[in-house]
């Protein structure tokens, strides 16, 4: 595994003032205990920038967008297509008209697959998913293959935790239509080669669909240079609010596709007599009125991330990634899951002799907070022969000091399992 030292190359990050940004990191816990918050794989925090973001457009300009001609409208209307506008540079897309706006990653993935599968695939057409994806990026094709009989191929995940990519290349035939992959493991960690997963896809004459939902937050992401024809992300893994997400789909596809649902904004023109027209890409995929001061807050978040600087944020939670990979290697009879050469501020690991809810719900009352469970990841943990796992992930106002305090913790507490 390839963690190289902050210190190295960034000597100086005042991460107490990046602390107090986030006003939830002040808060006590039992007993009075300072929160240790190591969840970030599931959500991050959101700093008082964007809370003000969203606050303020309550206070200030609270109407529905695209279909006014009155300032309030007008101002909301601007400031969420700015919103997309930034998502369209933080992703390096063409055009923002490549830019979808959704509830998160998971209806992004699923509007790929119902759009993709209804108007480009035929029953035994093909469609490649990893051992190691999100249920987010599973069960959407399962139930497609129940309703329109398409297959699905499943690239297998090596010992390490990483594709085997042999057995990737292997999977396409004439049948296979897309490839549906993500970037960044949530279970293990493991960050994907995609531009080389897009580069083979297209060579067989498949698209490639990305989940973006553990990248987007921890490293630079260029959609053309990664030559991907959809990727997704979330807002609130990103530092912003819950309930928003992007697409980005390449222009020729979002031109080609028909859209997911219906409602106002996604027309031009609806009639009874001579049929209905769909307005242009994106407003083609955002039917209804969309989550406004959540695309503001996602605007802000960004901001944010950017201040500080995608490099800057992934070399620290390296650091701190080899931080507690190094101390959680002295604890006897604790396994960590996925050891790719490649990862992200993600560790997964079980200990002999414990069930991981066990640990966390006790961890917790150490103030610590970690997640247990399958992390909606249960194929690839029964690669590894295991129903859950304890995991740990890093966002930039983590400290090292904080990782002692989770290993200290975590002693503590597979004492009192063990007896």
């Amino acid at each position: 595994m390839q963690i190289h030292d902050f210190t190295e190359q960034h000597p100086i990050l005042d991460v107490d003032h990046v602390r107090q940004e986030f006003p939830i990191l002040g808060r006590r816990l039992h007993d009075n205990r300072p929160l240790v918050y190591l969840d970030n794989a599931a959500t991050t925090q959101t700093p008082q920038t964007v809370l003000d973001a969203m606050d303020d457009y309550y206070h200030r300009m609270n109407a529905n967008i695209h279909r006014g001609i009155h300032s309030l409208a007008e101002e909301a209307t601007q400031a969420f297509e700015n919103a997309r506008k930034h998502v369209q540079r933080f992703l390096n897309a063409a055009d923002s008209r490549e830019i979808v706006f959704t509830r998160g990653a998971t209806e992004s993935l699923n509007l790929v697959a119902n759009v993709f599968v209804r108007s480009e695939m035929r029953p035994g057409d093909e469609v490649i998913v990893s051992e190691m994806e999100h249920h987010a990026n599973i069960v959407p094709w399962q139930l497609l293959a129940d309703t329109h009989g398409i297959v699905i191929r499943v690239i297998p995940v090596t010992e390490q935790g990483e594709l085997d990519m042999a057995a990737y290349r292997a999977l396409f035939s004439e049948r296979t239509k897309l490839v549906a992959v993500t970037h960044v493991s949530n279970a293990l960690g493991t960050i994907n080669p995609v531009a080389e997963l897009a580069r083979i896809a297209h060579e067989r004459g498949a698209a490639i669909v990305v989940d973006g939902a553990q990248a987007a937050p921890h490293q630079p992401v260029d959609v053309q240079a990664l030559d991907v024809d959809f990727y997704a992300f979330s807002a609130h893994k990103v530092y912003g609010p819950t309930g928003i997400g992007a697409l980005y789909g390449r222009l020729d596809w979002l031109e080609q596709l028909p859209p997911w649902q219906g409602g106002g904004e996604m027309i031009k023109r609806v009639s009874f007599d001579r049929g209905t027209t769909f307005a242009d890409p994106p407003h083609k995929f955002e039917a209804g009125t969309p989550a406004i001061a959540e695309a503001i807050g996602f605007d802000r978040a960004l901001q944010w991330v950017e201040r500080y600087g995608l490099d800057v944020i992934s070399d620290w939670e390296q650091h701190l990634l080899l931080n507690a990979t190094e101390q959680l290697q002295t604890i006897d009879g604790l396994r960590i899951i996925g050891n790719a050469e490649h990862k992200a501020g993600v560790i997964s690991f079980v200990v002999d002799g414990a069930h991981a809810q066990d640990i966390g719900l006790l961890i917790d009352q150490l103030g610590v907070a970690i997640r247990t469970g399958h992390h909606c990841a249960q194929p690839v943990l029964r690669r590894f022969g295991l129903e859950a796992t304890c995991r740990a992930s890093f966002a930039l106002y983590n400290t090292p000091a904080e990782i002692d305090t989770f290993v200290s913790a975590l002693r503590r507490v597979i004492d009192m399992v063990r007896g």
